[in-house]
């Protein structure tokens, strides 16, 4: 604002004048004692300026606004499409070993856990080259690995709206599972989340409850507890989409029976926790129309203590699909609130994200825009309409 009021040859008191602000207000925004923190104000001051309201919020957006994935994605589609059998002299790559993949996944999934997707793209067509290599030399001790990796492709290609190749990503995971209930557990979340993208409610629900039962049948294991509440909680999200209450709350029900016993956080996509229970509550309730109650269970959930414990990328998540909540009650601004608190956790999750587009498009639209809300709109190169 100091900038573009000093090439116009006005003073601080002239420019104030034609805001209606006092000088000492003026003198305060330029030296940011003050912040341009209202639209309206953005929108008079960007008026006297003879500029539009985005070269001022261009200033406030982060430089990296959006990150261009299509290629990335078009890297990871070619790597998932290759169907030959690897073997020496097939590239020119060394592959590296079982325990550098197993590494190199766990930073992958690290990086995803942080929303830094563009960063676990760049690095999938690699690990799923290199571990389907490794899992045709050795069957038997790269199974893990290739679990692994096609999980995290799956999910992350499910945050970018890209469901037919996440699907097949997470079929790639539950052929490597081979049977073992502790991976196919792992895998079918996965696969869950793939049809529940497809809107294919009842297959996502039927897939994760087969993995329950033979996780309840398997002997048991440390991480048991997490897989299984995880798959319940995929099963009621799924019963959800497909219009069954009944069954979304049962499974919700047991989901929290387990969640009293022991908190899973931070392991290769699993954060299951009572918080991360009452967040799909609250989802459930969108998805069943019930928007008032999902935006009080939601407020419930991040007041408590595990809300701050579970991965930015859930948090964020979370936050773009209650926006929809908030918008369907009326509340844009609370809408767009939320929007900006996911952006400020994981800002890849808001702007490399379809569904968090379109929830930023409708906030726009409902109005009033908060300033916040028009950088976030500025950052990722959406007009106010």
């Amino acid at each position: 604002m100091a900038e573009l009021r000093a090439r116009r040859g006005m003073s601080q008191q002239v420019f104030a004048d034609r805001i209606r602000r006092s000088k000492s207000w003026v003198d305060k925004v330029e030296r940011g004692v003050r912040t341009l923190d209202r639209l309206s104000v953005i929108e008079t001051v960007a008026g006297a300026l003879g500029v539009a309201p985005d070269v001022l919020l261009a200033g406030n957006a982060p430089r990296e606004s959006v990150a261009d994935t299509g290629g990335d994605v078009d890297q990871v589609r070619a790597a998932l499409a290759r169907y030959d059998l690897p073997g020496p002299g097939s590239d020119d790559r060394p592959t590296p070993s079982l325990a550098e993949l197993d590494s190199q996944a766990g930073y992958a999934w690290t990086a995803y856990r942080h929303g830094h997707h563009p960063q676990v793209l760049r690095l999938l067509p690699g690990l799923l080259a290199d571990s389907r290599r490794m899992c045709h030399a050795h069957p038997q001790e790269a199974a893990d690995l290739s679990v692994r990796v096609n999980r995290l492709a799956a999910h992350v290609l499910v945050k970018l709206g890209e469901g037919d190749l996440a699907w097949l990503a997470a079929d790639r995971a539950m052929s490597a599972a081979n049977g073992d209930p502790w991976r196919g557990g792992l895998a079918a979340i996965s696969l869950a989340q793939a049809l529940r993208t497809l809107g294919r409610g009842r297959l996502a629900m039927t897939a994760a409850m087969d993995a329950v039962r033979q996780i309840d049948l398997a002997p048991p294991h440390p991480r048991q507890t997490g897989v299984a509440g995880t798959l319940l909680i995929e099963a009621a999200l799924a019963a959800a989409i497909s219009s069954d209450v009944t069954a979304a709350g049962e499974l919700t029900e047991r989901a929290t029976r387990l969640a009293d016993d022991a908190d899973c956080h931070d392991h290769d996509g699993i954060a299951f926790s009572a918080t991360g229970v009452d967040l799909a509550r609250a989802l459930i309730a969108t998805w069943s129309g019930d928007h008032h109650l999902a935006v009080l269970r939601h407020r419930r959930a991040i007041g408590a203590i595990g809300w701050h414990l579970l991965p930015a990328e859930h948090r964020a998540a979370h936050l773009i699909d209650i926006a929809r909540a908030h918008l369907d009650i009326g509340d844009a601004g609370a809408a767009g609130q939320a929007l900006v608190n996911a952006d400020r956790i994981a800002p890849a999750e808001t702007r490399t994200r379809p569904v968090a587009r379109e929830a930023l498009t409708a906030a726009l639209r409902a109005g009033p825009t908060t300033a916040g809300v028009a950088r976030l709109a500025a950052a990722v190169g959406l007009a106010r309409s």
